[in-house]
């Protein structure tokens, strides 16, 4: 069967895979069934860990391929569990635990398949739901594999304040859902950890040059990737400055952008 001129795709999940209600729009895995079959690799490309409703994203879209979560930290192969993980600096981690403790916001810490949430909130238990696993509460500096990535769920106003205070030695990328309007997720991993790095990587790893690598997002923590891929897509529903990063823009992710994008993939 032809191939495609785009071999690689990258997928963001939230406001791109998954729309209002956590649907997902029903042509979108028709669309990437062909897809593979024309020879493109489907990668998830998620803030989300690699537990939960993301794994079995990433497994709906290539069983045996690269997967990246935790927006970079963590680079995955699903058939063979080759796993590259960054860990953020310890000193911050403490400070950010303290930091936690003293303001009372809500603050996760993810290792590779494990996260731990001290919080009990609507907010802690939302996201739970969202990723798809129980809200078990746990002792934040309770987790025994390394830290990849911290997470605070902040108001917009709250986020704005936090990423404007330098933060040396970690990476901040900000996201957001639309099931959890009006909260904005402020990612921490070690700097230099972001989706474009993480994207350059699995490119690496099928041997493809980024120009026959599309990618498409709606979010802060996807311009990285953007920035790289040779196909931008920005979602209908994307922040301006995704837009603008963008070399075309789709539909709204319940209309099935998604899908138009595979096409255009596809189509190439």
């Amino acid at each position: 069967m032809q191939t495609s001129t785009i071999r690689l795709v990258g997928i963001d999940v939230d406001g791109t895979l998954v729309g209002t209600g956590g649907v997902i729009h029903p042509r979108v895995w028709e669309t990437a069934t062909r897809a593979r079959e024309r020879g493109i690799h489907l990668a998830l490309c998620s803030g989300r860990p690699a537990f939960g409703l993301a794994l079995e994203y990433a497994r709906r879209l290539e069983a045996n391929g690269w997967h990246i979560f935790q927006n970079g930290a963590c680079i995955l192969n699903l058939a063979t569990s080759q796993s590259r993980s960054v860990p953020i600096p310890a000193h911050w981690v403490q400070t950010l635990i303290d930091q936690s403790r003293t303001n009372g916001e809500i603050l996760e810490l993810y290792g590779d398949t494990e996260y731990a949430v001290e919080s009990t909130s609507a907010w802690a238990k939302d996201h739970a739901d969202l990723l798809g696993v129980p809200l078990e509460p746990r002792p934040l500096d309770s987790l025994t594999q390394p830290i990849v990535r911290a997470q605070w769920m902040l108001s917009v106003k709250r986020a704005a304040e936090f990423t404007a205070i330098p933060h040396p030695g970690l990476e901040i990328a900000q996201s957001s859902s639309p099931l959890m309007s009006g909260t904005q997720f402020v990612g921490l991993t070690h700097e230099g950890v972001t989706k474009g790095r993480a994207l350059r990587s699995i490119a690496a790893e099928y041997g493809l040059p980024l120009q026959n690598v599309m990618y498409i997002g709606d979010a802060g923590n996807d311009l990285s990737a953007l920035r790289v891929a040779g196909h931008p897509i920005a979602m209908g529903n994307a922040e301006p400055a995704v837009k603008a990063a963008a070399g075309h823009t789709v539909d709204h992710v319940d209309r099935g952008g998604l899908a138009q994008a595979l096409e255009m993939a596809i189509a190439s």
